[in-house]
């Protein structure tokens, strides 16, 4: 099996903690895969809402492709997400009960299917958000000083 990330959506790490992923395909036209498989997505600001017994990827832009001309699709259109019944279920009481949402994390090709990766997130505060890129600096210049030390000493 191959995979191809086409696109990922960075700022869903930044602003929630990740408890639980899902793989789940896409239902999409024609037009839409083209575009996707052209790299045209943006997943910044959107989500999964659960409507009934479906969930549904809100907030996607996929752009119109050039070449369909007026058959085009809509570019922010909510596209229905194939899960089992029993992950809606899941995750449709994880957001009712505990304060979750379900965020994009990347979208890609996998074989010859559209795919996309969900996560059941809990958003970080201001200071989460501080204490990671505080923890990140630290580890960077760590890894700065370990290579300094290495090319000190070989020589």
């Amino acid at each position: 099996m191959t995979e191809k990330v086409i696109v990922v959506n960075r700022k869903a790490r930044h602003d929630y903690f990740i408890d639980e992923t899902y793989e789940a395909g896409l239902a999409l036209t024609g037009t839409e895969i083209k575009s996707i498989r052209a790299g045209r997505v943006n997943l910044k600001d959107s989500y999964v809402m659960i409507r009934g017994s479906e969930a549904w990827l809100v907030g996607v832009h996929i752009a119109p492709y050039k070449e369909a001309g007026r058959q085009s699709h809509g570019p922010k259109r909510d596209r229905k997400l194939l899960l089992h019944r029993y992950q809606i279920n899941r995750l449709a009481g994880k957001v009712q009960a505990k304060g979750y949402t379900i965020v994009p994390l990347r979208l890609y090709l996998k074989d010859r299917y559209v795919k996309v990766e969900i996560a059941l997130a809990r958003g970080k505060k201001l200071y989460d958000k501080r204490r990671d890129i505080a923890e990140r600096e630290a580890q960077r210049e760590m890894e700065r000083a370990l290579r300094r030390g290495k090319t000190r000493g070989g020589k």
